[in-house]
């Protein structure tokens, strides 16, 4: 699935690239626009604004009802395969997709010195070059999901 988040879900925005979803998002764009894209690229709407999710010509836009990042995850769990997702599949920050980098060498002078040393390997933003690697805080945020979802089948 593909997503558009309008002004007020940058946060949901991140996590879900940081679950591997494709989710434009841009603070400063016109509702007009985010449906004109939302059209165009056959992206899902997520909004918090009620009359946006209510208009005309958009394809089952999703109202966002929570400002808690992870209940508005809880609100997308039925129609996101999170299980399938592929966490860190995307940047982040600009939302383009990560490579493998080949040669450890590569990254060497994008992070610290003693991550280099201890991380076999690492990701790298095809569009931006900001370099990702597996660290604690991926096994945290791969724990706050999972607890998130288990959480909400034992409901």
């Amino acid at each position: 699935m593909k997503f558009i988040a309008d002004a007020m879900l940058g946060r949901l925005a991140r996590w879900l690239r940081l679950l591997g979803f494709d989710v434009l998002y841009c603070r400063d764009i016109e509702d007009r626009e985010l449906m004109r894209i939302s059209r165009a690229e056959g992206r899902t709407l997520l909004t918090r604004d009620t009359r946006l999710a209510r208009s005309k010509g958009l394809e089952a836009p999703v109202l966002i009802r929570s400002d808690d990042v992870r209940e508005q995850l809880l609100q997308l769990a039925d129609r996101l395969d999170f299980a399938a997702a592929a966490p860190r599949g995307r940047c982040d920050v600009c939302n383009s997709a990560l490579e493998e980098v080949a040669e450890r060498e590569q990254a060497r002078d994008s992070v610290p010195e003693h991550i280099y040393r201890t991380c076999p390997a690492f990701t790298r933003c095809a569009s931006c070059g900001r370099v990702y690697w597996p660290g604690t805080h991926s096994r945290s945020f791969r724990q706050t999901v999972a607890g998130l979802l288990r959480g909400r089948r034992e409901d």
